[in-house]
């Protein structure tokens, strides 16, 4: 079975999803649509065997299409992925896809009564670091997870319908989420608007879990570095993932910090008496080998492999919810002033 592949919007993203997916023997890209024609000339160029066209409509309606992959502003997610789904069409959309929780409910019941794959592509979930991470983590390597600081900054690309939270946070609620396999129980979200009026492009998003584990997240269009760091601070062990690192971007430390009695025994209990006092631990570095390849390769492959068997993807519809909704409550934070919100 070949799948007949359509992808709408080829701006930043579009392209390499049409590289990855051109690459694929499983599938054969028919159709290329967007609404600048330059965009259109450049991919006819490199792969003259691609229809293109300026008119969703036709992609819709072509019934020897199997597949839609939708790459364009968030705010045509809902619209877009809606008519795919109502042609009988798998998508593959990128994500979020929406900034509304409640339209995506809508989506999940239409992919459902339509018996058809709905995808959102939560990137890093396919990625050889995160797998690690999240192995690790299962495997209880590093302890007792006590709080996880996340940076993802950049210079840009600034958005027009959507500020910094709804561009980068995605990608970090989307590895909480799966790697802590639970939603948070509060948020708490500051931000300020720098450039643009009313589009803030730095922020800090304060998430609880149950169990005393938090997360902090910076998020910024403002900074002169790429920085894409995670790391994990565990009782046993340390964990700390850098994806701009080329090659090691996972690196273990065994250090740690315990509370130990002066003639007793180390505890990691909360220190009350004058008779304990904190004790470092200062260990070896680990860097585990990890198969590195490009992620969306891996997402491409997945979409077709659920299409084949009729399965649901692991950034389904239902995922994809879960980061929207976490994604509001630190909107309606950021809006409140930092206020907390449960969840």
């Amino acid at each position: 079975m070949v799948v007949n592949m359509g992808i709408i919007g080829l701006g930043y993203w579009g392209p390499n999803a049409v590289r990855n997916l051109y690459a694929n023997r499983r599938c054969f890209i028919k159709w290329c649509c967007d609404l600048r024609q330059e965009r259109l000339d450049h991919i006819k160029e490199i792969y003259p065997a691609v229809q293109v066209t300026r008119d969703a409509n036709v992609l819709f309606e072509d019934k020897d299409l199997d597949a839609i992959v939708i790459s364009t502003p968030v705010s045509s997610h809902y619209t877009l992925v809606k008519q795919s789904l109502t042609k009988l069409k798998h998508v593959l959309v990128e994500k979020p896809i929406s900034t509304e929780s409640k339209l995506i409910e809508e989506l999940i019941a239409l992919a459902e009564d339509k018996k058809k794959v709905l995808m959102v592509d939560h990137t890093f979930l396919y990625s050889s670091p995160v797998k690690k991470m999240k192995e690790l983590i299962n495997q209880n390597y590093l302890g007792e997870i006590h709080t996880i600081d996340i940076q993802r900054l950049n210079l840009g690309i600034f958005q027009k319908d959507i500020n910094v939270i709804w561009d980068l946070a995605p990608h970090d609620i989307s590895i909480l989420l799966h790697i802590l396999e639970k939603k948070p129980i509060s948020v708490m979200t500051f931000g300020d608007a720098h450039i643009q009026k009313l589009v803030e492009d730095s922020c800090y998003v304060y998430l609880n879990y149950s169990g005393g584990v938090t997360a902090h997240l910076h998020l910024s269009w403002l900074s002169p570095r790429k920085i894409r760091q995670f790391t994990v601070i565990g009782s046993e062990k340390m964990l700390f993932y850098d994806d701009v690192e080329p090659a090691e971007k996972i690196k273990i430390y065994d250090k740690g910090v315990s509370l130990k009695k002066e003639h007793g025994s180390p505890t990691h209990k909360y220190c009350d008496t004058f008779d304990e006092h904190v004790s470092y631990r200062l260990g070896d570095i680990f860097i585990p080998v990890l198969d590195l390849y490009e992620p969306l390769g891996s997402v491409c492959r997945e979409f077709i492999g659920c299409i084949e068997e009729l399965r649901k993807p692991l950034s389904d519809g239902s995922f994809g919810k879960e980061v929207v909704e976490i994604i509001e409550a630190a909107q309606t934070s950021l809006k409140a002033g930092g206020k907390k919100i449960y969840l």
